[in-house]
């Protein structure tokens, strides 16, 4: 799409390249929260959000510890100070991901187990939630530009057609979600 500038008294109000960027934005958090649904198999963005209690400080697991993937449905969490393996232990069954974690004295392991069909079903609940609240958020974008666009008090054709033209851009923003979503739903229920 070309960019538009909005000018009022030669200061750049608005550009379109800026609303996108906004809607990019929104499309990678989607993209990130959608990894760490697991599918069934052994994806170590599931343990993302996990925060050690690491000397008294919620510490990032990845900053503790490398994870990796030895096998599909087994993932292998290796601390670089091995006096926090059984607080990596507890902050991964604290954090209620379906998973049991276990250790041998110097890696935790977590398997994966196959998901039932329930279970799917409810993931992909999950992900229609996900969907959604980056639809609204691509609507409050769209609200936004569309306050600034009547702020500037713009002849009414003109302002008509710069709301297209944000209107155009999230079209097809709301379609890259319903794909990213229908891409997920897929890999969800796939067995």
């Amino acid at each position: 799409m070309e960019e538009t500038i909005l000018k009022n008294e030669g200061e750049n109000f608005m550009e379109l390249n800026h609303i996108e960027e906004k809607m990019n934005k929104t499309i990678s958090v989607l993209q990130e929260d959608f990894s760490e649904v697991r599918a069934g198999r052994a994806n170590p963005a599931i343990l993302n959000k996990i925060r050690v209690d690491y000397y008294g400080t919620p510490t990032p697991l990845k900053s503790l510890a490398n994870i990796s993937v030895p096998e599909a449905r087994q993932l292998s969490i290796k601390p670089f100070d091995r006096s926090c393996l059984g607080a990596i232990e507890k902050a991964i069954f604290e954090a209620n991901l379906g998973v049991t974690p276990n250790n041998n004295g110097e890696v935790v392991f977590i398997v994966i187990p196959p998901l039932t069909e329930d279970r799917r079903k409810d993931l992909v609940k999950q992900v229609k939630a996900l969907a959604e609240e980056a639809k609204i958020a691509l609507r409050n974008i769209r609200q936004d530009a569309n306050n600034e666009i009547k702020r500037l008090e713009l002849p009414v054709d003109e302002e008509k057609s710069y709301m297209e033209d944000v209107q155009e851009l999230i079209n097809e923003y709301k379609k890259k979600v319903d794909s990213l979503l229908a891409e997920k739903e897929k890999e969800l229920m796939e067995i």
